[in-house]
């Protein structure tokens, strides 16, 4: 069973004291790429964040939102300076009626003034809310983590599709060799078999260069090897451990096996399964680079 590096997950929980909720989306990437969002009073649990994201999602693209409201109403997330705060209402109030200006928005003006409002910087949290927080990102993480494996199925189902429609063409390929070298044996006779009747030449030297030339275009080695790759593909897609970068490298290999067939080759029919083959295999590689 596989697993695809994108994901999604999504937890929360209310009571009568506070209300959290966690979400947790993943992309691709070689490595743990974490991005944290979290209120200050948790900024000291980044360690122990990242310790629990590597621990069940390992590596990928993350970005953690964690959203903590209390419902104690009892503080503010921001502090009033409220001896600031009538000073100035008292000294615009003062100087409105020297000019006869309006007073309306003298309320509005003194609470916007200069440090009459500031923000306060969180405290750092209890051990109660921790571990709830704690608790909601472990599941929200699960969540993801059951994402990625229902989008790993998936992922799977198609790589086994792309195997199919490679592996038959690597069959149609064995079927039309026998005729193919069949076809470059008639040639070979039909063009040389009047001059090597009037030239003078050394038969041993001709047929060693025959076989040479033969052992070139022979593509049974590489048959072989194709399917081999394959074989060994569809078995580690089955594994239970993390292959997304083997399976990487084993289709790097049946690339490199379905280029030699088709150069060496060098014949239309084979080439069209190799067009084929090609283009099934760009869509394992494409797919790859998505796989825990």
């Amino acid at each position: 069973m596989i697993k695809s590096m994108t994901g999604y997950g999504l937890a929360s929980v209310e009571n009568e004291a506070f209300i959290i909720s966690v979400e947790v989306k993943t992309l691709n990437s070689k490595f743990l790429d974490l991005n944290t969002r979290s209120p200050r009073q948790f900024s000291d649990k980044e360690l122990e964040i990242r310790n629990l994201v590597s621990k069940i999602l390992e590596r990928g693209k993350v970005n953690v939102n964690i959203e903590f409201s209390s419902k104690s109403g009892v503080d503010l997330p921001v502090s009033i300076n409220d001896e600031l705060f009538v000073s100035y209402f008292q000294k615009y109030k003062s100087l409105s009626e020297q000019v006869g200006a309006e007073k309306e928005d003298l309320f509005k003006l003194a609470l916007q003034s200069p440090n009459v409002i500031s923000n306060l910087v969180e405290k750092t949290s209890g051990a109660e809310q921790w571990e709830a927080v704690r608790d909601i990102i472990e599941i929200a993480l699960h969540k993801c983590d059951d994402f990625r494996k229902d989008e790993g199925q998936v992922l799977q189902d198609k790589f086994i599709e792309n195997l199919a429609i490679i592996r038959e063409g690597l069959n149609k390929v064995k079927m039309a060799d026998p005729i193919r070298k069949d076809r470059i044996r008639q040639r070979v006779r039909s063009n040389f078999n009047d001059w090597l009747e009037e030239q003078d030449f050394d038969k041993n030297r001709f047929e060693q260069e025959l076989i040479y030339y033969f052992e070139k275009i022979d593509i049974t080695e590489e048959l072989v090897r194709l399917d081999t790759h394959l074989k060994y593909f569809e078995k580690n897609l089955l594994e239970e451990s993390n292959q997304g970068k083997k399976l990487g490298f084993i289709s790097q290999e049946i690339g490199r096996e379905i280029n030699t067939i088709g150069s060496k080759a060098n014949d239309a029919e084979i080439q069209q399964y190799v067009v084929v083959m090609k283009d099934e295999l760009e869509k394992i590689k494409e797919q790859s680079l998505n796989i825990l």
